[in-house]
């Protein structure tokens, strides 16, 4: 690759950091390339891609981002190296890599900064076996609106006893 070539590759993916909701670095090491195509399809999916760059492209980019400095040390930048960047849901991409690492046994977290937060390696593959966000939802809502249900049920309970006694009232006048 030829030197302007990569500083505009470095300058184009500077933009995509800065722009990212969640990066992920993973490595990819004993990937094949048809579970690569197949990660990168279920990546598609939800709004978000993995890029295989050079190690030094990678760190230069990161700095011009002006991301999390612990993203860019060469302990992590050391090896095959992934980003997963995704423009959407944050936590989507987390939860597929996790689930393909599961099935695959690859590939494995590095580091990540999530919604701006840095996130090492366990608090990503914690991030993965969250419920999706929908799941949430709908447990929260769930939870509010349960004690309503009780609400409902003990006023309707007391109502029907009082309809029973005014028919028996009413019944034993006739």
């Amino acid at each position: 690759m030829l030197k302007a070539q990569k500083v505009t590759l470095v300058d184009n993916l500077t933009t995509e950091l800065k722009d990212a909701k969640s990066l992920v670095l993973v490595n990819y090491t004993g990937l094949n390339v048809k579970s690569q195509q197949e990660l990168k399809r279920r990546l598609n999916e939800s709004n978000a891609r993995m890029v295989v760059i050079k190690n030094t492209l990678l760190k230069r980019a990161i700095e011009s981002a002006k991301i999390d400095n612990k993203m860019a040390t060469d302990e992590i930048l050391s090896g095959q190296t992934a980003l997963v960047i995704a423009d959407g849901d944050p936590i989507a991409p987390i939860q597929i890599l996790g689930k393909f690492a599961k099935e695959q046994e690859l590939p494995k977290f590095k580091v990540g900064v999530v919604d701006g937060a840095f996130s090492d390696e366990s608090t990503l593959t914690k991030i993965s076996t969250l419920p999706s966000k929908d799941v949430l939802l709908s447990q929260v809502l769930g939870s509010l609106i349960s004690p309503m249900y009780g609400l409902v049920g003990t006023l309707n309970g007391n109502m029907q006893k009082l309809v029973y006694i005014l028919k028996s009232k009413a019944g034993g006048e006739n």
